[in-house]
């Protein structure tokens, strides 16, 4: 136990370039304080002793925001970083090397009595505010954006994106310059996506009454309601 304890406040330290000491890394970071306390109430669970763990983790979950099940299983060196507000679910596998952003949830979609929540694979990141829920699986060496919704499993080496979440990358490389702010462009804009296909479908409405001799705007009936085969609203 005391090995893994040193194990994480390590992987914490090196982590996180604000981290100056490992002394100023043990005493305040609430990531590292709620990781440690799951340890100890993982250890209790393991015992057969559910309501002492449980114990551990609601004082863990009020002192540092985090929310971490005492029978999940969590592998080495997880760095939950800023921490306020992760949530990790009963049945949550994480692997090694694994850091997690604030506001994460690995939680279930269903009140069934099974594995109802996602496996995390080695060194993945998980970032600010990202949701990953039901029993998928996120590949080894992959990144989820900020804010993302994921419910469908991810394969190794993968950038996943968006609501819901899309695959937009396969490389490590790729991943780096995407959520790291070197590139930008790689990151899609859905929206803006939207957006721009509905302009070009306008376009093409527009220039179809225009070859028919005739120049008034698309609108809709006095009723307000769009009808024909391309607004059926």
């Amino acid at each position: 136990m005391a090995s893994r304890l040193r194990s994480d406040l390590a992987a914490a330290t090196s982590r996180d370039p604000a981290a100056r000491s490992r002394l100023e890394t043990a005493l305040t970071y609430p990531g590292l304080h709620a990781l440690w306390a799951y340890r100890c109430a993982h250890w209790l669970w393991e015992q057969r002793l559910g309501f002492l763990a449980r114990v551990v983790s609601s004082l863990a979950r009020s002192l540092t925001g985090v929310d971490i099940h005492p029978a999940a299983s969590i592998g080495e060196r997880l760095f939950i970083d800023h921490a306020t507000g992760v949530v990790i679910g009963e049945t949550t596998n994480i692997g090694d090397d694994v850091t997690i952003y604030q506001g994460v949830t690995l939680g279930g979609t269903s009140l069934a009595h099974e594995k109802r929540h996602p496996t995390i694979g080695n060194r993945v990141t998980i970032g600010a505010g990202a949701k990953i829920l039901g029993p998928i699986t996120i590949g080894d060496d992959s990144r989820v954006g900020a804010n993302s919704v994921v419910v469908q499993s991810v394969p190794e080496n993968s950038v996943v994106v968006g609501i819901p979440g899309r695959i937009i990358a396969r490389s490590r490389t790729a991943t780096s310059a995407t959520l790291d702010g070197d590139n930008d462009e790689l990151v899609p804009d859905p929206v803006g996506l939207s957006l721009e296909s509905l302009f070009e479908r306008v376009h093409e409405l527009e220039e179809q009454i225009g070859s028919r001799g005739h120049s008034r705007e698309i609108r809709p009936s006095q009723s307000g309601i769009w009808s024909g085969d391309d607004f059926s609203i």
